[in-house]
């Protein structure tokens, strides 16, 4: 097959998918969907057509392309269950945003309308953002993995957080998931009477979850729950946590990248003078300590709180291994 004859033949697949999704659509629709022309898009409605695809036009105001009487092709052959598993695994994936996109929406025209909801929720609940500099770990997808099905299913979790062993385990209901890089985090809230209360919204990090189990109890967000807003709250008072403590650092040219690479959004460069980068912590200790394992590579310019506590860690690290 020529490489035109392909590209046409994943074009009309992605045309006839995109009928599938909808009760009607215009030529003008396609053409924007696949980007190509309006002619372009009309002629492959038209070879749908003549290839034995029951679709048909009307004219007029109102008009447009339909299949007769909601035909359907399930092109994926997948049960239920395969298709939300497949959505789990497709939301975790390291795809850029575009072609993550692009996944997910042909995946949800594929399979069978009685299984869109539940995946729908998925891919509105799941969130892959930049990195905040964390090593991975390939531990936590398990974790949202149970977290996904859950949103999928509208189940309450009952969960048992890291730090919070008095209080015992929350019950609560899962809003989104998320990744910063490598990172991941749960985003939930109590349910009273099987909906969210909002006002008691916490952020859980998912490597910190001790343990997850999904119960029988229903519950749903109120209507018109902004999730992406809601993640960005999150980032926002994460970040502002995460930046209280600042120094100025040279870098030796050969650890520059890695040193960006492990601060992630907390460390960038400063104009006009080269290998010099500002890094952030939460706080002066914390960032002493991600500092210190990069003492061959680095000198903390300013503050002096920061060199004075990289001082007084070098010494604590030296009276401990000091010879007897």
């Amino acid at each position: 097959m020529r490489r035109d004859d392909t590209i046409r033949a994943d074009r009309l697949i992605q045309a006839l998918l995109f009928l599938q999704g909808r009760a009607r659509i215009t030529a003008a629709e396609l053409a924007a969907e696949l980007e190509v022309s309006v002619p372009t898009a009309r002629r492959d409605l038209e070879a749908l057509a003549m290839a034995g695809v029951p679709i048909y036009p009307t004219r007029g105001r109102g008009g447009g392309w339909r299949l007769i009487g909601g035909a359907r092709t399930d092109l994926t052959g997948l049960t239920e269950g395969e298709a939300i598993a497949l959505f789990v695994g497709l939301s975790q994936g390291g795809a850029g945003a575009g072609e993550h996109a692009a996944a997910v929406r042909k995946l949800m025209r594929a399979v069978p309308a009685t299984f869109r909801e539940r995946a729908g929720r998925v891919a509105a609940a799941t969130v892959l953002d930049a990195a905040w500099g964390e090593p991975d770990d390939t531990g936590e997808r398990p974790v949202v993995s149970q977290v996904q099905r859950a949103i999928a299913d509208r189940r309450l979790v009952r969960v048992a957080y890291e730090g919070a062993a008095r209080s015992g385990p929350s019950v609560l209901l899962p809003l989104v998931v998320g990744s910063r890089g490598a990172r991941w985090y749960l985003l939930a809230a109590p349910a009273r009477n099987g909906t969210a209360d909002l006002d008691g919204i916490r952020t859980y990090r998912v490597d910190r979850i001790i343990a997850l189990d999904v119960l029988e109890e229903h519950g749903a967000p109120p209507d018109g729950f902004d999730r992406p807003a809601l993640w960005r709250r999150m980032v926002e008072e994460v970040e502002g946590l995460r930046g209280e403590a600042r120094a100025l650092v040279r870098v030796e040219p050969w650890a520059l990248r890695a040193l960006r690479d492990r601060f992630g959004r907390q460390g960038r460069p400063v104009d006009g003078r080269p290998h010099v980068v500002e890094v952030r912590a939460q706080s002066v200790p914390a960032l002493a300590e991600q500092l210190a394992g990069w003492a061959d590579a680095i000198e903390v310019l300013e503050p002096s709180e920061v060199r004075r506590a990289l001082r007084e860690l070098g010494e604590r690290i030296v009276r401990r291994h000091r010879d007897p």
